[in-house]
């Protein structure tokens, strides 16, 4: 097994798990702030992924340009599922919480095989079959690309929860819900932000994913545990957590891919996740309770 095979595969998982950061992400910022686990994180993707298709194959919208309509549009459903629907479910026993978000997941699942049937979709631009030359490596451009319009991506969210006062309120609810009350700030419009947040940056990785892979609608379920592996790897609550845990990720997916069997993916990657819940139960970058 040459060095140059090894160096391509390690390469192109990095560049896929920085776009599994991405998803995360999205995962992790609505755990961090509304203590909400979103069990139809990946039927979101899902849903993004197929919008991509739809924007492409009707009026040839690439993908990147894709980006800014489903993240507005899917930022205004998860503000919206939250304010209408989530929010009366914030004090209520996480049992509660799960059957309630599970419920949604299956909604979608079946409006997404009902609207676009069982059928593999995918787009197809010039730049798929395109790659760059590093020495000996090749690096594949797509991939490139998505990777580094997830890095923007995150970037913007750091930057939006860092500098802005909404972001710096957001971070208050999530450091002192009852301190956040007293000085007058709205919780639940905060929350309903938050929650918008993360589906539109799970759409948005959404919109890169489909450069990547075929879209179904029984991927949801395969995407939503990968998010809760990465979240967990990285760190719960932690945005730089998320990005760290996709890049662990994907890397082992190549590796398994390359070492073992393509089935294998999951296997390490659940190996992974016990091997530091055994030496670092509360991830790589969280903090101790």
């Amino acid at each position: 097994m040459s060095f140059e095979l090894i160096g391509n595969v390690l390469i192109a998982g990095v560049l896929s798990g920085l776009v599994y950061g991405l998803m995360a992400l999205g995962l992790s910022v609505i755990f961090g702030v509304v203590r909400v686990v979103n069990f139809a994180h990946g039927e979101m993707m899902t849903a993004a992924m197929f919008a991509a298709v739809v924007l492409f194959n009707t009026w040839g919208i690439d993908p990147f340009m894709a980006v800014i309509p489903v993240v507005v549009v899917f930022f205004a459903l998860g503000y919206l599922l939250q304010r209408a629907i989530i929010n009366p479910f914030i004090t209520r026993p996480e049992h509660s919480q799960f059957m309630l978000l599970v419920a949604v997941a299956i909604i979608m699942v079946n409006a997404l095989l009902i609207a676009f049937g069982p059928n593999a979709r995918n787009v197809q631009v010039d730049y798929q079959l395109e790659s760059f030359e590093l020495g000996p490596l090749l690096v594949d451009a797509a991939r490139l690309y998505a990777a580094g319009a997830a890095l923007v991506c995150s970037a913007a969210v750091f930057s939006f929860f860092r500098f802005t006062m909404t972001g710096k309120a957001i971070r208050a609810c999530a450091d002192n819900h009852m301190g956040a009350k007293v000085v007058g700030l709205d919780i639940r419009h905060l929350y309903a932000l938050t929650f918008g947040l993360g589906s539109a940056c799970v759409a948005a990785a959404g919109c890169m994913m489909v450069l990547l892979v075929d879209v179904t609608p029984q991927l949801g379920p395969a995407y939503t545990l990968m998010a809760f592996v990465i979240v967990i790897v990285g760190g719960l609550g932690s945005m730089p957590g998320a990005l760290l845990g996709g890049i662990l990720i994907g890397v082992s997916e190549a590796g398994a891919g390359l070492f073992i069997t393509p089935s294998a993916k999951s296997m390490v990657s659940f190996a992974l996740l016990v091997v530091v819940l055994l030496l670092r139960p509360q991830g790589l970058l969280g903090k101790r309770p």
